[in-house]
């Protein structure tokens, strides 16, 4: 299997409001930076996004070691909260919803399609592909904001 390296962000203003996601795949000396955003988003939703996008543009099943500052979204993916959300009908334990079903829908299929290794960065602590993102991010954000 191909061992890609993916590094993502999301962004919002105002949260909710105008929102920007980025990812940067990284494949040997190979490059690819994609993003996008919307109008009326949260960070969250933005965060979700950039994670699905960057699996999306997999061609084939690849081992992939995951790079994100989203505590939501790794560690609703780690510790397996987000299949078990899916499994109780999109409650938590709590018997709250779950926010973002359609997202996490995706993602959970997206994530079984490849070997994930989950790495967690702290924001704006001068990582290299974090700060690149989340540049990139708020960028995006910032289209849809004016």
């Amino acid at each position: 299997m191909k061992h890609v390296n993916i590094y993502t962000d999301g962004s919002c203003k105002y949260n909710p409001g105008p929102g920007g996601w980025c990812a940067i795949l990284v494949y040997g000396k190979f490059e690819k930076t994609i993003s996008g955003g919307a109008k009326e988003t949260t960070n969250n939703r933005m965060e979700l996004t950039a994670i699905i996008e960057a699996l999306k543009a997999l061609k084939e099943p690849c081992e992939v070691t995951l790079t994100s500052d989203s505590k939501y979204a790794l560690d609703a993916l780690i510790n397996g909260w987000a299949e078990s959300w899916r499994a109780k009908g999109w409650k938590k334990a709590d018997r709250s919803p779950a926010l973002n079903p359609d997202l996490w829908e995706e993602l959970l299929y997206l994530v079984s399609k490849h070997k994930i290794e989950y790495i967690w960065v702290k924001g704006h602590a001068g990582h290299e592909y974090n700060e690149r993102c989340d540049k990139r991010a708020q960028d995006e954000a910032q289209k849809y904001a004016e």
